[in-house]
């Protein structure tokens, strides 16, 4: 079994920074992709960003492109998600997820996770 575990949300006003970490325990970490994801209050959850199994490679999604920064230590077992400029409509409850298998392939798709944590809320006020 996998458990995650997120910290570091907050409130912050608009154009601040905040960083998140997922600090990841049980099953082996480091040979999976990671994820996160965020979650508005009536909203589905959407990507936000992944990274495969050694840090070689990151996706984002298109409203965070440029804003946020998604990394890892496997030493640590723990991936985090700097996240600058921050805007009112980045206020959500953020997740972390671990992918089903190794396999990088539909690295953005939310059906591909299997492991969540409990989520962390971000508020950012205008």
């Amino acid at each position: 079994q996998v458990q995650l575990a997120e910290s570091g949300g907050g409130l912050v006003q608009a154009g601040g920074s905040l960083r998140l970490s997922c600090a990841a325990s049980g099953r082996p970490f480091g040979s999976y992709p990671m994820a996160w994801f965020r979650q508005a209050p009536g909203k589905e959850r959407e990507f936000v960003a992944a990274i495969t199994w050694n840090g070689g490679s990151t996706v984002y999604g298109d409203s965070v492109k440029g804003r946020f920064t998604i990394s890892r230590d496997n030493a640590k077992n723990t991936v985090y998600l700097q996240m600058n400029s921050l805007k009112p409509e980045d206020t959500a409850v953020y997740y972390c997820a671990r992918k089903k298998t190794v396999v990088e392939a539909m690295i953005t798709a939310l059906i591909q996770y299997n492991f969540w944590g409990v989520g962390t809320q971000v508020t950012v006020s205008s």
